[in-house]
């Protein structure tokens, strides 16, 4: 064992509008980035599921875009940000669909810019909180996971607006594939003990870590964000943790 690192649309369905915290949008944005807001994101976005329904997440994305005749998996990104992770993977994964969640203005414009720039054309958003489309999605249809940097909420009475809990794993643990990945990252250390005991907790999930190095150091095919590269520069170490969604008996 290694060592142990030291709000849905207003229009939603009552019961599905769980309070989304934080802000929605951020400092005015350039003319380029309120264009791609309203040229790009409407062609690229999901709609916020209804309660009750239900959604095959390969249906958002358009075979042809693909060499095969669809695409070969789907990952799923929770709070993406700025979008340089998400836009990272997608670059690097031609082949999978990606899906990111970020109820923040800012960042969704921040990641069309990079769309626009890189010409991915394998990413979908939902620019709003995930919870809705985890309860639409498919059991075991989610063959990768990151939630990365999330806010970390330091004071204790905010604790339980924390994404990771007993809640949303429950939610993650019935769309995730046997075997899939679930990648969290924080450079806050209480947020990442957070993150660890709940995950190890959860009897669906197991942590693949096998040495100090590998919470220490981010992986090779793990896309730096601005976030973490902002942590460094303050002097706080990240904090890299994978779990991986046990076999279904």
């Amino acid at each position: 064992m290694p060592d142990r690192p030291p709000g849905p649309r207003e229009d939603a369905p009552a019961d599905l509008r769980e309070k989304v915290y934080g802000r929605r949008r951020g400092r005015r944005l350039r003319l380029y980035k309120t264009d791609l807001l309203e040229t790009m994101l409407p062609r690229l976005s999901i709609e916020t599921p209804a309660s009750g329904s239900s959604l095959d997440p390969l249906s958002l994305f358009d075979a042809a875009l693909f060499e095969r005749t669809g695409p070969s998996d789907v990952w799923l990104e929770i709070g993406f940000g700025s979008g340089e992770h998400l836009a990272g993977q997608a670059a690097a994964h031609p082949d999978i669909a990606m899906i990111g969640c970020e109820p923040f203005q800012n960042g969704v414009a921040n990641l069309l810019e990079h769309i626009d720039t890189g010409g991915q054309r394998n990413i979908r958003i939902l620019p709003d909180d995930a919870r809705p489309l985890l309860d639409a999605l498919p059991d075991a249809s989610i063959g990768r996971c990151f939630v990365l940097f999330p806010d970390p909420w330091p004071k204790i009475r905010h604790h339980k607006r924390r994404f990771i809990g007993p809640e949303n794993l429950a939610r993650l643990s019935r769309v995730l594939k046997d075997g899939a990945e679930l990648r969290m990252a924080s450079d806050v250390m209480g947020v990442a003990m957070w993150m660890l005991e709940h995950a190890w907790s959860h009897p669906d999930f197991e942590w693949i870590a096998r040495a100090a190095e590998d919470w220490r150091r981010r992986p090779a095919d793990w896309p730096q964000s601005r976030y973490e590269q902002k942590g460094i520069e303050a002097g706080r170490k990240p904090v890299f943790l994978r779990f991986r969604r046990k076999p279904r008996s």
